[in-house]
């Protein structure tokens, strides 16, 4: 997980606690601020999953129109 989304899924559980704390814990104020806990950390898991770019991929990113990125349609 990046340092980014981790600051962000700390962010929502602080956000989470304390709206059960001053709506309650069977709100569905709760709950929802639960399901965003739940949603970031599954996108978290989902990011963390993603195979890390080769070299040439890189380079066709910044490159697109280079000969080594072109793509033929048989």
């Amino acid at each position: 997980m990046t340092n980014e989304i981790q600051t962000k899924v700390q962010e929502e559980i602080n956000q989470a606690r304390a709206v059960c704390d001053a709506q309650g814990a069977n709100s569905g104020e709760c709950a929802a601020a639960w399901d965003a806990v739940e949603e970031l950390q599954a996108e978290a898991s989902h990011q963390s999953q993603k195979p890390a770019k080769t070299g040439l991929e890189k380079y066709c990113d910044d490159n697109p129109e280079a000969a080594e990125c072109r793509i033929y349609d048989d």
